[in-house]
C-alpha cells in the first residue's frame, strides 16, 4: 500500500517536471479553482443577510453601514459573493480602506457594476 502511494507520487512528480513555469502556474490556478468553486457555490446558497452583516462588523464596519451595504449587495444580486468580498473588491478598486469602501457603496451603488465580470486568470 505504501509503495503504491510512493509510485503515484513519483508519476505525478514526473508529469509536473515536464511542465514549464507558465504551465505550472496555469495548473496551480486550475487546481485552486477546483478546490474553491464548490465552496463558492455552497456560499451562494447558504448565506444570509445576517451572516453577511456579521462579516462586515468583524471587518470593522459599523452596524448601520453594514446593514445598508448588505441591502445594496443583495439588491445587486451579489450576496452569494459575500458582502465582505464585495467591500474588499471596492476598496481595491477605489484604493481606499474597507470602511471608506463601505461608505462609498452606500453613496454610489454603481460601484458594484462589473465588479465580478473579469475572467479567471489567476492574476
Amino acid at each position: 500500500m505504501e509503495s503504491d502511494r510512493i509510485q503515484r507520487f513519483e508519476e505525478r512528480q514526473r508529469e509536473l517536471h515536464k511542465l514549464s513555469d507558465a504551465e505550472l502556474k496555469a495548473r496551480f490556478w486550475e487546481l485552486c479553482y477546483q478546490v474553491v468553486d464548490p465552496i463558492v457555490e455552497l456560499a451562494k446558497t447558504h448565506t444570509s443577510p445576517s451572516i453577511e452583516r456579521s462579516v462586515l462588523l468583524r471587518m470593522g464596519i459599523d452596524s448601520i453601514t453594514a446593514h445598508g451595504v448588505v441591502d445594496i449587495v443583495m439588491q445587486a444580486g451579489l450576496l452569494g459573493k459575500g458582502a465582505g468580498n464585495v467591500v474588499l473588491k471596492v476598496a481595491q478598486k477605489t484604493g481606499t480602506d474597507v470602511q471608506k469602501a463601505a461608505t462609498a457603496i452606500l453613496e454610489n451603488k454603481d460601484l458594484l457594476s462589473g465588479l465580478f465580470t473579469s475572467t479567471k486568470t489567476g492574476a
